[in-house]
């Protein structure tokens, strides 16, 4: 087989970003990263992935940390090398859908503090969602990486990623990235939608997959051979499993090739050393546990992300019900038929899983409907990309006419003045208000704490329940939903 592209392949490496959140619930610190930004910064990465995702909630809730702050440090220290982060569209790195004046805001100061290409996705993949977040990075300098959510399904083929990605190119995308967060996309379908979309459109494509189900390393070879730009990878103390394959295998493997990445191995052997002591010490406080490195081929079989098992798992144990835990897996693809098809991302991930939790515990399908369950079928989180049950839209209680059909921040009323006077008094800066606005029941605590360390146990009480509502972790609501209906 030829490779079809003679160029050499580009890598972003995920080490400071998805590697530990898919691994280690995403522990790694500010400054165990420190240490290792300068042979990082001298490797010749595309970018490194290192913001966004879970890393903002995970470093004020568990880290005692700024993450704005470990934004602009890393800025500091990798000056040769593009930052990259990932943002959900309109619910930027929340669990509800924010106002486009919150996701403008939001898009200047990831900027601003340091970021250079943002990749937006929607868990729906409605580009209703991707619109606002793409107008705001273009307009503040930075690069969109606008998304494909991939996931398989009846209506989830070639021609719909394709056409999708026509779609996303016409709206501004500087580059096209394949997101595949449960490694599904096996290897010879990988060849054969990189090769169309090459033969589609004319921007870069940015392939990310994990290796959950032993596939990952083999996917990003086809890809390789069929032309994809760049690929996602991670370093090899915190690679593999439920995270990328290793970069220094597909370095080693493409070395003398037309698609050589020209990287130094010696240099990422530098880099892995520092990294090795890091993900022993995860080990060692019982955050990484080596289950996540295990092959899981229910992957393949239930369509689930490894993240989406581990909150399976603590459901049932919340409920006592772990011997069910098979029924809810063979159930998790009836829902998402019912559901009309949505990739399983967050927060359609979560909110799926627990509709299937609840139908096998409570010993009856749909006698219980979250209410993210009922908000994901009346079309709050955008359109279901295909056809919903209907009569199991009706037991939950939504007429025809109460699904949204308009783009569902078009409901939403400019939110920022509102916001930036509620937290008049615990915000110092608009990077403030924004942890504020996204996690209204973490920020207020963290920030009293970064700003008044003598009164570390306070709290901020004053903060108003009407905006926590509907932004705590999407798990734990969900969790409380299963245990409330026991």
């Amino acid at each position: 087989m030829e490779f079809l592209s003679n160029k050499p392949l580009l890598i972003t490496d995920t080490i400071l970003r998805d590697a530990h959140q898919s691994q280690a619930a995403t522990r790694m610190t500010t400054e165990e990263m420190l240490p290792a930004l300068e042979i990082l910064d001298s490797i010749g990465y595309y970018s490194l992935e290192c913001w966004g995702g879970a890393t903002f909630d995970a470093c004020m809730r568990f880290l005692n940390e700024d993450p704005w702050e470990r934004l602009r440090k890393l800025k500091q220290g990798l000056p040769h090398t593009k930052l990259q982060m990932l943002f959900r569209g309109q619910n930027i790195l929340g669990y509800k859908h924010y106002a486009d004046d919150v996701v403008d805001l939001f898009c200047r100061k990831s900027i601003e503090n340091g970021i250079d290409i943002i990749r937006i996705f929607d868990a729906l993949n409605d580009v209703r969602n991707l619109e606002q977040a793409i107008k705001s990075t273009k307009k503040y300098g930075g690069q969109v990486e606008a998304t494909l959510s991939y996931t398989s399904s009846p209506i989830h083929n070639e021609a719909y990623f394709v056409k999708l990605a026509k779609e996303l190119e016409q709206m501004g995308a500087d580059t096209i990235c394949i997101k595949d967060m449960a490694n599904l996309l096996l290897p010879m379908d990988a060849y054969s939608l990189v090769k169309a979309l090459k033969e589609t459109i004319s921007v870069p494509i940015h392939l990310h997959t994990h290796n959950t189900s032993g596939t990952g390393d083999m996917t990003l070879l086809m890809a390789a051979y069929a032309g994809v730009d760049i690929v996602d990878t991670a370093l090899s103390p915190l690679a593999n499993g439920t995270s990328q394959p290793a970069t220094e295998s597909l370095v080693a493997t493409l070395r003398g090739t037309v698609r050589d990445t020209g990287l130094d191995l010696g240099k990422m052997s530098v880099a892995a050393a520092h990294f090795r002591k890091v993900a022993q010490r995860l080990k060692e406080d019982g955050i990484l546990d080596p289950k996540v490195l295990n092959v899981d081929t229910n992957t393949l079989l239930y369509q689930v992300p490894g993240g989406m098992l581990s909150n399976l798992i603590s459901q049932l144990k919340q409920a006592g019900q772990e011997d069910q835990y098979y029924d809810v897996l063979a159930e998790i693809p009836r829902v998402r038929q019912d559901f009309g098809y949505p990739p399983l991302v967050t927060p359609t991930s979560q909110i799926v899983g627990t509709q299937s939790v609840m139908n096998v515990i409570m010993g009856q399908r749909y006698k219980v409907f979250p209410k993210e369950s009922k908000a994901l079928l009346r079309g709050e989180y955008g359109a279901l990309p295909g056809e919903v049950n209907p009569e199991v839209r009706i037991k939950a209680g939504i007429a025809p006419e109460d699904v949204i059909t308009c783009r569902p921040a078009d409901r939403l009323e400019p939110e920022l003045e509102k916001y930036r006077a509620e937290f008049k008094e615990i915000a110092k800066s608009d990077e403030d208000v924004l942890s504020l606005a996204l996690f209204p029941q973490v920020a207020p605590k963290f920030l009293e704490q970064r700003d008044h360390p003598e009164k570390a146990a306070a709290t901020a009480a004053s903060v108003s329940s009407s905006t926590a509502d509907g932004v705590r972790s999407i798990s734990v609501v969900c969790e409380e939903n299963i245990m409330k209906n026991l």
